[in-house]
């Protein structure tokens, strides 16, 4: 996620020119080498490699080298198709707050409808389209895991302490539909719940695949889910929201914080044709290297 600290100034000063524009849209038309690039925006290679190699520096773009009809060719492509953007401030030096990153495939329940599937960074666990593997002791390495319809619930220790009061939980995930092999023209109406509570319903526009993800391992097939958007959903005193767009008026007081653990269940129920499901994305797949990473911000 961008900010405004100075790490991120790299990626804004890689979009501040019109030719490195044009460069990415022509890229999100399909990979093309620097000669095509350079015919295609009337400049000399030697200046269009310049721009590819600030935006391979900000991340934007990646490259391979690739033989095309007897010759090699740096091949360009886009590897990141969303960039997001936090603009509010830090926490307040008044706060403080427990952090924790929960691997996607530590969930203490779930349901789940084909297809489905669970995989860790290194391979398959069990078969593709059989929920029994959801079970599999192996899923707590696990990577990525996606369903067309379901939940997953995890449990999330509370260590506040009695005079400790709660100010905010923040939850962030990457995330993204499932389609049958891969759409991104297929919506998916996701819900969240704390502690039972129904929290909101945040609408995923599609199941990414066009573009492969930018930490997606090698043996990853490229015609399946390869990376989702990177949400963040806050619970305040005053509602639930979902980058800063409140998705309902559920707050911290009406979802029982005192509780030991607390229960936190992402759920795709959508049974209409065209729409449904949910791909989630942990460390080593997708375009974010983290998991579900749980702060509960307190005073």
């Amino acid at each position: 996620m961008l900010s405004t600290n100075a790490e991120s100034l790299m990626v804004y000063e890689a979009l501040a020119s019109e030719v490195r524009l044009k460069i990415i849209d022509k890229l999100f038309e399909r990979e093309r080498h620097v000669k095509e690039l350079a015919a295609e925006l009337f400049l000399s290679s030697a200046v269009i490699s310049g721009h590819i190699r600030k935006l391979e520096q900000a991340g934007i773009v990646g490259s391979k080298m690739k033989r095309v009809d007897g010759g090699t060719y740096k091949i360009c492509f886009i590897k990141s198709e969303f960039l997001q953007i936090k603009l509010s401030p830090n926490v307040s030096s008044s706060l403080s707050f427990h952090e924790l990153s929960v691997p996607i495939g530590h969930y203490t329940d779930y349901e789940a409808t084909p297809t489905c599937g669970v995989a860790t960074t290194e391979r398959m666990i069990g078969q593709y389209d059989n929920p029994v593997c959801f079970m599999d002791p192996e899923r707590v390495n696990a990577g990525i895991l996606w369903f067309a319809r379901g939940w997953v619930e995890y449990k999330i220790p509370n260590y506040l302490y009695k005079d400790q009061q709660l100010h905010e939980i923040e939850i962030s995930f990457e995330i993204g539909s499932e389609a049958p092999r891969v759409n991104e023209h297929w919506p998916s109406d996701i819900h969240f719940y704390l502690n039972d509570k129904a929290l909101g319903v945040w609408t995923s526009p599609g199941d990414y695949g066009k573009t492969r993800g930018r930490l997606t391992p090698e043996w990853w097939s490229h015609d399946v889910n390869q990376y989702g958007l990177l949400k963040v959903l806050r619970i305040k005193e005053n509602g639930s929201y979902i980058d800063g767009q409140k998705i309902s008026d559920v707050g911290l007081k009406d979802i029982g914080t005192d509780a030991m653990n607390w229960s936190f269940r992402i759920a795709a129920q959508d049974t209409g044709r065209g729409r449904g499901g949910l791909t989630l994305y942990g460390k080593g797949f997708g375009n974010y290297n983290q998991d579900i990473v749980f702060r509960s911000i307190y005073v």
